[in-house]
């Protein structure tokens, strides 16, 4: 199964929903102008990082992350990984990614497991529960949201448990960029799998993002790459390459569990 996708690298302006939003649905439309299947959005591309302004700012449950991803995925007829969003709860805010098939029904949410201290993430978020499966396309996938990726035993249950696509959606820093691309790399070639992160780029008053969204083949070759500026990064994947990694150098039925 061929499928084109594209990952929406953003600017995000600090704590304005609306002008997000604006934006957004402009980088959509021009995905759907690229008869993209898929396409993928940056983690909390609603506000930014503005985390201190989250009681006034926040996602209620998720209905707004949820209702804008549902109505463009059903007006244009394409699946849409919806990055992620500070759902405002009871109990307390999440970062929350939310998923779209392209009948507009949300087939997933999953809540970020791994809290990045270094942007004070545990001060003003609560860590998910749950784990990121999902499946589109009678195909199983996995959703992750940033600083997971550096979690290589939380990434490789998903393919264990038969995922075939990773998807990530980030504000990664251009300081740490090295890193950015080098893990990425690393989850695809481990895993046998296709890696697609969505990063953001920009400014905000404490960071500088990277950019250089990337999709990455099971090989562990870059396909696509993106630049430090606001742009759609898109290409072509062939899930049946998965299975012929996978049969090639079968890592999967070589493992010996029971001595890690």
């Amino acid at each position: 199964m061929k499928l084109k996708i594209a990952c929406l690298q953003m600017d995000i302006a600090f704590g304005n929903p609306a002008q997000n939003i604006k934006n957004a649905e402009k980088w959509v439309e021009k995905a759907a102008e690229q008869k993209c299947d898929l396409i993928v959005l940056p983690e909390l591309w609603m506000t930014g990082y503005d985390l201190g302004r989250l009681g006034e700012i926040g996602d209620p449950e998720g209905k707004d992350l949820a209702a804008f991803i549902s109505r463009k995925a059903k007006e244009h007829h394409m699946d849409i990984i919806g990055g992620s969003t500070a759902m405002q709860t009871e109990d307390g805010h999440f970062n929350t990614m939310f998923i779209s098939n392209r009948e507009g029904n949300i087939i997933k949410q999953y809540s970020k497991l791994h809290l990045f201290k270094l942007m004070d993430e545990h001060e003003h978020l609560l860590g998910g529960k749950s784990d990121g499966l999902f499946t589109l396309y009678d195909e199983i996938f996995a959703g992750f949201i940033c600083y997971d990726i550096r979690f290589p035993e939380w990434i490789r249950k998903h393919a264990l448990d038969g995922a075939k696509a990773l998807f990530v959606s980030a504000e990664w820093p251009l300081a740490r960029a090295a890193h950015w691309k080098t893990l990425l790399t690393a989850r695809a070639i481990e895993n046998q799998c296709y890696v697609i992160a969505c990063n953001r780029c920009g400014d905000d008053p404490n960071n500088t993002f990277a950019g250089h969204s990337l999709i990455i083949d099971p090989w562990g070759e870059i396909v696509a790459e993106g630049s430090q500026e606001e742009e759609l990064v898109i290409a072509e994947l062939e899930l049946s390459l998965v299975e012929k990694v996978r049969k090639q150098i079968p890592i999967f039925e070589d493992r010996l569990p029971e001595f890690y």
